[in-house]
């Protein structure tokens, strides 16, 4: 795939405790800011998908899919218009560590701020685990982390394969065809962990077995930066509202499968979280752009009050 020209895209390197830490990185807004990047979009090429558009910009496969909802996902066509959502409204967290924004399927990654440095955000795409196998919503920490790690899958998995007449191994060793890849962060959970994979395009989608999947190249920058009891905080926030300088902006995500779905019970977590964030600030809301985020769900951070940012 040929390298993408992409608008109003700015790649950052900040350099953190092991050295460069390269990706999405951000410098964290000043005051009770609470949005990182810039919208962004590029043109596809004849050749690409959807998928390769993604995992260019360190985006998810469903990231993708929700920001470009007329777009042919295998066969967008040279020249086609691709929006690339890399404008974040940060979770409603503290700002430490790892935190995890399950509906999202996207981590954020706080690293300690040297001396004389401004604080940053990087943050990168994920998958989680499916309905029957949620990655767990809680405070966390990471207990271990292992270099060429091998697997043994466990008993439920094994019964899984056996039911659907797919015998898994009982032992993969290190290697390109381990599902865990080259990398593997263990939490304090047994059996759940933050890993690589040997299957990249499905990262961004909710298909593990409760594990944190990600990108091959992510997890191998993200790794040396992580040490033992690096807190992980795993939220569950399909609605996140923000401040960026005098604007209130919303960003919208399909809840989890198992979660309410309808557009009132998201109008309802959106009033409350605007009531929090706004506070006592005068503000004037422009409510149909509200309905809209949330109607929508694409995942992009739309501003719904006026501003210098509308």
């Amino acid at each position: 795939m040929r390298r993408l020209a992409a608008v109003c895209l700015l790649a950052w390197a900040v350099v953190g405790a092991s050295g460069p830490l390269h990706g999405d990185a951000f410098v964290l807004p000043s005051g009770d800011g609470d949005v990182v990047g810039w919208e962004a979009e590029t043109a596809a090429g004849q050749d690409d998908t959807l998928a390769d558009i993604a995992r260019l910009f360190q985006v998810g496969h469903t990231e993708i899919r929700l920001a470009n909802p007329d777009v042919d996902f295998w066969l967008p066509g040279a020249g086609a218009r691709v929006v690339v959502p890399t404008r974040y409204v940060l979770p409603k967290a503290e700002r430490e560590g790892i935190v995890l924004n399950v509906p999202e399927m996207r981590l954020y990654y706080y690293p300690a701020t040297p001396r004389f440095s401004d604080p940053v955000v990087v943050t990168f795409p994920v998958s989680i685990g499916r309905m029957d196998w949620s990655t767990p919503i809680g405070r966390h920490r990471v207990t271990s982390k292992v270099k060429d790690p091998s697997w043994t899958p466990p008993k439920s998995i094994i019964q899984e394969a056996l039911a659907a007449g797919e015998p898994p191994p009982k032992f993969m060793p290190p290697g390109p065809n381990n599902p865990l890849g080259a990398y593997a962060i263990r939490l304090d959970i047994p059996g759940y962990l933050i890993h690589g994979t040997d299957r990249p395009y499905g990262v961004g989608m909710r298909v593990t077995h409760g594990c944190v999947r990600m990108y091959p190249e992510d997890i191998e920058r993200l790794f040396p930066q992580i040490a033992v009891g690096t807190p992980v905080n795993i939220v569950n926030q399909p609605v996140k509202v923000g401040w960026l300088r005098d604007t209130v902006f919303m960003e919208v995500h399909p809840p989890l499968d198992e979660d309410p779905q309808d557009d009132e019970t998201l109008q309802g977590m959106a009033w409350e979280l605007i009531e929090e964030v706004v506070g006592d600030r005068p503000v004037e809301l422009v409510v149909p752009d509200l309905l809209r985020a949330i109607s929508e769900k694409r995942g992009l951070p739309i501003a719904i009050s006026r501003g210098s940012e509308m």
